[in-house]
């Protein structure tokens, strides 16, 4: 495997205080790295620093070869046609005032000459699109025609990850996209996750302050603090007496809530 991914000594401040510090990391194709770590940590500014939403203070993100600089578009542009984000709340992702398919089809009209394989046969019909990938997020083509508020939280994330396995993308950036869910639906989430995957070949960077979809998800692991990586590795080692204390800890966290 190449790398795809590769996060060189990334450091970012916000009004003088620190949120990453110093993060190196790398991601193959077809990889699911997880990001692990508590509230306030730094695990979502690296999700926004990845897809060019923030500036970098020090440091490279460098995706398949390429540096990216967010203050450069035709940089900027060409990453979002390969890197897509799933955010934890998709009442604030999706346009209140459109119907959901035109939602679920907007990286369609922004990348026209990106069309994957699986919606060649519809590409001159967009709510056909919207259609087939309705289908495979598993949503009716009855709700094709509903407004956000209209839909579950379900749903709607359902709509947000339509959206963000439209135009194929490499690399998917799963910002805990199950923390404002009812846990019933949580686990359904993560499956359809986990077959998109299988089934478009795509890697995954999944955020969560939660171990146990982490480690359902994840082929690795990295585990943040304070802005800082302590500690990466391997999803079946994370049972190791060689892992960080602070590992350990939030291992130990995740077995007591799963009694």
């Amino acid at each position: 495997m190449t790398n795809m991914l590769e996060i060189n000594s990334l450091t970012k401040t916000y009004g003088g205080n620190v949120i990453l510090n110093g993060i190196s990391l790398t991601m193959n194709q077809g990889e699911s790295l997880g990001i692990i770590g508590e509230s306030g940590s730094g695990k979502s500014t690296l999700s926004r620093v990845i897809t060019g939403l923030d500036n970098i203070d020090e440091g490279e993100v460098v995706f398949q070869g390429i540096s990216l600089d967010p203050k450069k578009g035709k940089s900027l542009k060409k990453l979002r046609r390969h890197v897509q984000i799933v955010f934890q709340d998709p009442s604030s992702s999706l346009n209140p005032k459109l119907p959901v398919w035109k939602s679920a089809i907007e990286p369609l009209e922004n990348y026209t000459d990106a069309m994957p394989a699986y919606l060649q046969h519809v590409k001159h019909n967009k709510k056909s699109m919207a259609e087939v990938l309705f289908n495979k997020v598993g949503l009716s083509k009855d709700l094709l025609e509903r407004y956000p508020h209209q839909l579950s939280g379900g749903q709607k994330q359902r709509v947000a990850i339509a959206r963000g396995i439209s135009l194929q993308p490499d690399l998917l950036i799963c910002d805990e996209p199950t923390s404002s869910l009812d846990v019933s639906i949580q686990a359904q989430i993560l499956n359809l996750l986990k077959e998109l995957k299988r089934d478009l070949n795509m890697s995954y960077l999944f955020i969560s302050h939660d171990l146990a979809a982490v480690q359902f998800m994840c082929d690795k692991i990295a585990v943040l603090k304070d802005g800082t990586i302590l500690d990466m590795f391997r999803t079946e080692e994370i049972f190791s007496e060689t892992r960080h204390e602070y590992t350990k800890k939030l291992v130990s966290i995740a077995l007591q809530n799963a009694l």
